[in-house]
């Protein structure tokens, strides 16, 4: 496998998807989609200047527990699989235009099971303090009333639950992880994403990590060997220009 059509960025909510998704879709000249687009699962919980939080939102994250929320979500993510692996297996057959899906309905368990050709994939995750930040400074927590704190400390609950399952299932199958807090810019996530892409097309390990990948300065590394944003380019640009296979 020389190309990959679709890149497929998992993850917990508040970890950067969308704006690392909308980047790396720029890139590669690909069209950026949202699972949250298929069918959507109860909002966020809080207020912005355009949008007020619905009452069955509200009364959603206001009156079930932590497992029950967590079960609630992974039961629409479950029933919701069968058009993302349509949507995926549609994008990477040969001439169809390519795709970045980003979403945490992209479960670790389901992706590593896919034998859709020309697909990559990874997971963004953050340390639960950065997500509670960027959380609260979305609903503007300290200006929020005592009900509205509450909606999105439900919310974090479940969050924080739902990212450590995650994370278990992420290093269980040896899947690539990158992380997006510290200072690094959209731009060097970006290149962290494609160096992920990359390993997988040079490995031909499809989604799965040789070891835990990681980025410092201008080369990537698995236990495969390493990856500079030399061979990143070189291998995208093949891709994109390439034949397709079957």
């Amino acid at each position: 496998m020389r190309d990959v059509r679709v890149v497929l960025i998992g993850g917990t909510s508040n970890t950067g998807k969308s704006t690392v998704a909308g980047a790396v879709a720029e890139r590669l000249g690909f069209e950026h989609r949202s699972t949250d687009g298929l069918a959507r699962h109860p909002g966020r919980p809080w207020r912005t200047p355009e949008h007020e939080v619905p009452p069955h939102v509200a009364e959603h994250y206001g009156t079930l527990t932590t497992d029950e929320l967590l079960a609630s979500v992974l039961d629409h993510y479950e029933r919701l699989w069968p058009r993302i692996e349509e949507l995926i297996t549609e994008r990477a057959r040969a001439g169809a235009p390519g795709l970045v899906l980003e979403g945490s309905a992209l479960w670790p368990d389901r992706v590593a099971r896919l034998t859709v050709p020309r697909t990559a994939a990874v997971w963004l995750t953050a340390d639960d303090t950065v997500v509670r930040d960027r959380v609260r400074a979305a609903g503007r927590y300290e200006e929020a009333t005592d009900a509205e704190r509450h909606l999105m400390d439900r919310f974090l609950a479940r969050t924080g639950r739902y990212q450590t399952l995650m994370l278990d299932a992420v290093e269980a199958l040896r899947l690539y992880r990158i992380d997006t807090g510290g200072v690094r810019t959209v731009g060097e996530l970006v290149d962290a994403v494609l160096a992920a892409v990359a390993a997988q097309v040079r490995t031909e390990r499809p989604h799965r990590a040789g070891g835990n990948l990681f980025v410092t300065g201008e080369e990537t590394h698995d236990l495969g060997g390493p990856v500079t944003r030399e061979d990143v380019r070189r291998i995208m640009a093949e891709g994109s220009g390439a034949a397709e296979g079957p």
